[in-house]
């Protein structure tokens, strides 16, 4: 499977390895981008064995030949470790790849999404080669996977029908929880991506009765910076340490335009916050009737409805009940089973294939 250590793909993939090797399943993480902590690193290697590539993510680079080593890097790997099945989680890495095995790619995000998402409008002329590289990769592979029907139906808007495309949710390891809650509200996200929205989340903050409390960095690996003049700014922190801030707060804010899934929203219900959640498509679909939806550009409306949960406490109690109770339904057993029946399918039609060549 490969990963990244900078976004939400790295807490996909340990927590679907976790959910499936009490069935069997082993994994190969094979690691590009910028490199992992020595905590991240131990983390993995409790779950699998972790190979870090010299090879960039999409994302990073300024044209495809960038990427051009990518595709037989990661296949030249997959062969000599004996993999039976590989994992992508960026379509971008199956273009290119030259293997007899079994290829699934996940779409978590991408840059061309991402500008319909966030921007409203196609990429740009000279970020074209991203609509023909995932492209490319999404018809290589057995299967495409997405982690909402939201995410799914936006794949499909911006590069056409997509063959062989699933929906499977994503789930979290994270345990539910009911601690004793102080009065402030919590945001994680990586605020330097303007999908995430933080900068209106920081001015939302100068009108909330309690502090907004928002956990991730506030600049890019490119340098783009998000000020925080008004919310808590607390940085990059360790994933515990997001966690142990969830329990402890009443209330969660997401003001995302651009969410796939979101995983935060998720160990936030897990951890008994009310949710404040912008009206967007995936929060409908996967929080509709346990949140609060507010416009994600307007701040006064963000940070009204903010107020409305901190100053309610039954209202705040009755959507928090509501977030847990829903939070169920992305579990890792029902992640565990999707998954393991798309990765057996796939493994049991090499078997057939490779059983009639030997006939």
């Amino acid at each position: 499977m490969t990963i990244d250590a900078v976004g939400g793909v790295w807490r996909y993939g340990m927590d679907l390895a976790a959910s499936l090797r009490p069935r069997g399943f082993e994994f190969l993480f094979v690691g590009l981008g910028p490199k992992p902590s020595d905590r991240q690193q131990r983390e993995a290697a409790e779950l699998g064995h972790l190979r870090w590539l010299d090879a960039p993510l999409d994302w990073m680079v300024e044209n495809e030949d960038e990427l051009s080593r990518v595709g037989p890097q990661i296949a030249d790997l997959a062969r000599a470790e004996a993999v039976d099945l590989l994992h992508l989680n960026l379509p971008s890495q199956a273009a290119a790849i030259d293997t007899d095995i079994p290829v699934i790619v996940m779409s978590h995000s991408c840059v061309v999404t991402w500008f319909a998402g966030v921007r409203g409008e196609a990429v740009p002329m000279d970020w074209q080669w991203h609509h023909a590289i995932n492209r490319c990769g999404l018809n290589r592979a057995d299967l495409a996977l997405a982690p909402s029907r939201s995410h799914a139906r936006t794949l499909e808007e911006t590069y056409g029908a997509i063959d062989r495309l699933h929906v499977v949710y994503n789930a979290s390891r994270s345990e539910e929880t009911a601690e004793p809650k102080d009065a402030i509200v919590c945001a994680a996200a990586r605020w330097w991506d303007d999908g995430k929205n933080g900068g209106v989340l920081d001015e939302a903050a100068a009108f909330t009765a309690w502090p907004i409390m928002m956990a991730g960095p506030n600049t890019g690996p490119d340098g783009e910076t998000v000020p925080i003049r008004y919310a808590e700014r607390l940085g990059e922190l360790p994933h515990a340490d997001v966690m142990a801030l969830m329990r402890r707060s009443s209330v969660f804010v997401s003001p995302s335009v651009y969410e796939p899934f979101g995983l935060a929203a998720l160990e936030a219900a897990r951890a008994h916050n009310a949710l404040v959640l912008a009206d967007i498509p995936t929060y409908r679909e996967l929080w509709d009737g346990a949140a609060l939806f507010t416009d994600p550009r307007d701040a006064k409306a963000l940070a009204a409805a903010v107020d409305c949960l901190c100053g309610d406490d039954d209202l705040r109690t009755q959507l928090a009940d509501k977030a847990s109770e829903r939070s169920r339904r992305f579990d890792l057993r029902s992640q565990a089973e999707a998954m393991a029946g798309l990765y057996g399918g796939l493994l049991r039609r090499t078997l057939t294939f490779s059983a009639a060549e030997l006939a």
